[in-house]
């Protein structure tokens, strides 16, 4: 039973993260007007287009640590107007960054240092299938259907009477 117990903190721990988490996001986003979530020096971005294919695919989530020493190589994600941009650094012209999509046949316009929103340390392909996965009524479904059965079996177990010992003495004639 206290496996049991264990495994319910560990899934409330889990669902507190996750919902502190959002908090964080929602207020970083929301209150105070973030272009994107800095967490603890990194951020993630979903990548909307095929410029850097075939090393970035569409849908793609890349990390980004949030800095701007970058090297030439390097594939960073910088503020192009409203927009965020990832792609590789070709050269430096003076105090200029000179960047281009792997796919793309053209340069990019020359950026300053402070348009560099930071340096793509990781990239997570196939995003796209998993949240269709994720997010497909029947694995909603069956997620509801486990939590829901999972809650009433420890909820029950919780509330049962623990059984008395009953001492019998016994006397000897």
């Amino acid at each position: 039973m206290k496996d049991a117990f264990k495994k319910i903190d560990i899934i409330t721990l889990f669902l507190v993260i996750v919902v502190v988490n959002l908090a964080y996001c929602y207020a970083q986003l929301k209150v105070f007007d973030k272009d994107y979530v800095n967490f603890f020096g990194y951020t993630i971005f979903q990548v909307i287009t095929g410029s850097m294919e075939d090393t970035i695919k569409i849908n793609d989530i890349v990390i980004v640590k949030l800095t701007d020493e970058v090297e030439v190589g390097d594939i960073i994600t910088y503020r192009s107007g409203h927009d965020f941009v990832t792609h590789r650094v070709i050269r430096f012209e003076g105090k200029k960054i000179v960047t281009q999509g792997d796919a793309n046949n053209t340069e990019d316009k020359p950026i300053i240092k402070e348009l560099i929103v930071g340096k793509v340390i990781h990239i997570f392909s196939n995003v796209e299938v998993w949240m269709n996965v994720i997010k497909s009524p029947e694995v909603i479904l069956a997620g509801v259907g486990t939590v829901g059965v999972i809650g009433f079996l420890f909820a029950g177990n919780s509330h049962q009477k623990k059984k008395k010992k009953i001492k019998v003495n016994s006397k000897e004639d």
